[in-house]
């Protein structure tokens, strides 16, 4: 059995581009649930959590 890889092949300034966008979206994500009340973030994923069905009582 072979195992098959595709890889693309970026340019410098798409990996920039790419590494900028992941940290701001980290970054936003983060102080978005860091400065939300904690009753806010915990009724947002447990939610989501029944959105998929995953059980979680």
């Amino acid at each position: 059995m072979t195992a098959r890889t595709n890889s693309a092949s970026l340019s410098i300034s798409q990996r920039v581009a790419a590494g900028l966008t992941l940290l701001f979206v980290g970054a936003t994500l983060f102080f978005a649930v860091g400065l939300s009340s904690m009753a806010v973030a915990h009724n947002t994923a447990h939610d989501t959590r029944h959105s998929i069905g995953f059980p979680c009582h």
